[in-house]
């Protein structure tokens, strides 16, 4: 119970660090990534926030990626549902400022990518599951058999093409966050000594199995112990 207590923790910070960072980047107005320029052009033409825009796309990759078999972990679901409320809670609240001018808008650009980073390894390190648009990418690269950086750049080129013409927000933050954020998530994982490789996930599918054979061998052990009752009587 400890084990599991620690490891939810340890997802939540992640989620909540990852809303945290997202939400400085949109709150620096340099541009979006390409997925929040994506969420962001949802917003303008069906009227939602911005977080449930992540929260709706994520349920649309989470079935996508069932029918492509990639496995889902409760982190994926999480994933899916909290990051999106998070960002909805800060921003409605205004629990993080915005800024304007270009200086301390790099600024906060910077400090918001790598606070996703430093985000990225605890929810990695949790080891429930990816997100549903790193499980995309997951997928169509065991379904295509083309290189992860192709899948990756050629997913989130689409997501910014899309949201460009829905009306979400593209500048020279765009550009940064693009190059930039996995430079960020490297050293995030080179300061807590951290290995993604080295991860094993655990997925539901995994645990509905445990449970299964659990369940399985309590009714056997109980039928096998009214057999020895009857016997005795």
């Amino acid at each position: 119970m400890k084990k599991i207590i620690s490891t939810f923790t340890r997802l939540f910070i992640g989620l909540f660090l990852f809303a945290v960072g997202i939400v400085m980047t949109i709150n620096a107005n340099l541009g979006l990534a390409p997925w929040d320029v994506f969420h962001q052009g949802i917003t303008n033409v069906i009227n939602i926030t911005i977080g449930r825009a992540n929260i709706i796309v994520g349920f649309i990759l989470l079935i996508l990626n069932s029918f492509l078999g990639e496995k889902i972990g409760w982190g994926t679901i999480c994933n899916m549902i909290f990051i999106g409320s998070f960002m909805d809670l800060l921003m409605l609240n205004h629990l993080i400022p915005t800024f304007n001018s270009v200086f301390p808008s790099v600024i906060m650009m910077l400090m918001g990518m790598f606070v996703i980073g430093v985000a990225s390894f605890y929810y990695i390190s949790a080891g429930l599951g990816s997100g549903p648009r790193d499980g995309l990418m997951v997928a169509l690269t065991k379904k295509t058999g083309k290189s992860v950086r192709f899948i990756r750049n050629s997913i989130e080129l689409t997501a910014l093409f899309i949201g460009y013409f829905l009306g979400g927000h593209v500048g020279v933050g765009t550009v940064i966050m693009s190059l930039g954020i996995g430079y960020f998530m490297q050293f995030s994982f080179k300061i807590f000594k951290f290995d993604v490789a080295a991860v094993e996930h655990r997925f539901i599918d995994e645990d509905i199995k445990f449970l299964k054979d659990k369940l399985i061998r309590r009714k056997a052990c109980k039928d096998t112990s009214e057999d020895i009752n009857e016997i005795n009587i």
